[in-house]
């Protein structure tokens, strides 16, 4: 009596394994790819190509280079201390204390966080530099003379003001999770309201304060605007790349990916000393009985008013001053009094590319941002394996390096055949894409957890097939999380400046670029047109975003 061997079964590749294969392949082509060719370039002879550790030994070995490295730790450290400072206790009163116009707080601070950081550094120097409004004012009037707003303090002011949502954002999230029960049983015992807040409640949201200090950490040492415009000889780590890349003090391509390397090892060296510490202090919270806020009465609630409503108007006050210098007459880099529309008529007039290449390249991407980011959280939330493992992992990439290590590693790859994409509108598009597509795919994710696969299931048992019923049942249902990560990419495109920087042509400038060229050249009133105009956008762009969601919250 013989017997049929066992027959293997392959399982076909379906649209999802394809997907899967097509986003690795990608993100290994225009991430991966190009960083392994930056390390490589770091540990070349720029002249011989041979191996060498020469390019380290330079950097380590002059005090110039070593000062860069600790001044970006300095004001990097600096800023993510005062940024815990200012955000926890903000995010505290907000949660636990009934506050007057609580909403329009944090539309204002989610504003403040989505404009770009450089505007900042601009505006404050329209304000307290040399030439400033209010230099100007009180010299004139009372001669006293303001201290100086450039160098590490006009530096550590304006990351603070710009990063602070950020811990702010992450820690009210938390804290609206934590049960109230957590704290009542604290003040049952009779610990006062201050002894509840730093021994029970602190130490719970102790992870999500890491979490958010992280992102703070990471911004700060990878911006180049800020600096650039505010620092006066205060050089940190992403100028030294930007100069030795392409600057006419520099020109060593293999040196400045060195320190590109340098830049990256130390972001991620903290992100996983944040994970490490993270895991270790994780707790399990349940918002079924959530705090509940209570009217604050006499001097506490003066004072918590006054706290907040001041952080919140010294952080907008940027944005407030580009829109009011915009309208003003200027004579040089002087605002003279009196208003006109000149500065508008002068960016209509010979700037329309600049604004142009900024929508249309912004457009471009957010579509592929979209498309590919809804479709690699659903394969990495509903058909884990090895492979989308990998794929999650070369998606945080971006988190941990800096634009303009990005725009340097892009130019480095794709500067010869057979993928000559230097100076085209392709390597900025594949740059935004690479660089801003992990707020789509993990605002996608994350709702995507929340989303029951039962509903899906039950949509093709009852005939549908497993692609209607993603596209009919699941799709609809992550559009929130789709919108919050869409707008959020779509503000950052817009105002991306560090790798465009290192990568745009006269043709494909866009306008942070342009407001950039122009703060240099000290053509103020420009600047401030067109910095009103990107501001008004990602304005505009928020406002829409709480219309088709419904929602106040954008998760970042």
């Amino acid at each position: 009596m013989s017997s049929a061997a066992p027959s293997l079964k392959f399982r076909r590749p379906d649209f999802w394994s394809w997907t899967t294969l097509a986003a690795f392949l990608a993100f290994g082509l225009f991430l991966v790819y190009p960083l392994v060719t930056l390390i490589v370039w770091g540990f070349q002879d720029a002249e011989t190509g041979a191996w060498t550790l020469d390019n380290f030994t330079k950097f380590f070995g002059r005090d110039y280079y070593r000062n860069a490295l600790v001044n970006s730790m300095v004001v990097t450290l600096v800023v993510t201390f005062w940024t815990v400072i200012i955000a926890v206790p903000m995010a505290y009163f907000v949660t636990r204390f009934t506050v007057k116009f609580q909403r329009t707080i944090d539309v204002l601070i989610i504003i403040s966080l989505l404009s770009p950081p450089f505007i900042g550094a601009y505006a404050w120097i329209l304000l307290f530099g040399r030439a400033g409004i209010v230099t100007r004012f009180l010299s004139d009037t009372v001669g006293f003379e303001m201290p100086s707003i450039y160098g590490f303090n006009g530096i550590a002011m304006v990351f603070v003001l710009k990063l602070f949502p950020y811990l702010y954002l992450y820690a009210c999230g938390a804290l609206r999770k934590m049960d109230a029960s957590i704290g009542e049983a604290s003040e049952s015992l009779g610990a006062t309201a201050w002894a509840t807040a730093t021994k029970v409640i602190l130490p719970v949201i102790v992870p999500t304060i890491l979490a958010g200090s992280v992102i703070v950490f990471m911004r700060a040492i990878a911006d180049y605007g800020t600096p650039q415009l505010i620092g006066e000889g205060y050089t940190v780590l992403p100028v030294l790349i930007y100069n030795e890349f392409i600057g006419e003090t520099g020109g060593s391509s293999n040196f400045a990916a060195a320190i590109s390397i340098i830049l990256m090892a130390i972001a991620g060296l903290v992100f996983w000393v944040q994970n490490w510490l993270g895991n270790r202090r994780k707790f399990l919270m349940s918002a079924l009985n959530p705090m509940k806020r209570r009217q604050l009465t006499g001097p506490k609630n003066w004072a918590v008013h006054a706290f907040l409503y001041l952080v919140v108007f010294v952080a907008t006050l940027p944005q407030l001053t580009v829109v009011y210098t915009s309208f003003l007459k200027t004579r040089g880099v002087i605002f003279v009094p009196g208003f006109s529309l000149d500065s508008y008529r002068q960016v209509l007039d010979g700037m329309l590319t600049p604004i142009i290449n900024t929508f249309v390249f912004g457009l471009m991407a957010i579509i592929i941002i979209v498309v590919v980011g809804v479709l690699v959280a659903y394969v990495s939330v509903r058909r884990a394996n090895i492979l989308t493992r990998v794929l999650d992992l070369f998606i945080m990439f971006p988190y941990v390096i800096p634009g303009a290590v990005l725009g340097i590693t892009m130019l480095l790859t794709f500067n010869s055949p057979p993928l000559m994409l230097a100076g085209t509108v392709a390597i900025l598009v594949i740059m935004y894409v690479v660089r801003r597509i992990p707020y789509t795919v993990r605002s996608s994710a994350a709702i995507l957890h929340q989303i029951n696969p039962n509903i899906e299931e039950a949509a093709v048992s009852l005939g549908a097939s497993p692609m209607k019923a993603f596209w009919k049942v699941t799709l609809p249902a992550m559009m929130p999380g789709v919108l919050s990560g869409a707008i959020l990419s779509w503000v950052t495109v817009i105002n991306e400046l560090s790798s465009t920087l290192i990568l745009y042509t006269g043709k494909t400038a866009t306008m942070s670029v342009a407001i950039f060229t122009e703060v240099m050249r000290a053509s103020y009133g420009t600047a401030a047109a067109l910095s009103t105009i990107l501001t008004v956008t990602t304005v505009l762009s928020l406002l829409l975003f709480f219309k088709l969601s419904d929602s106040d919250d954008i998760n970042v």
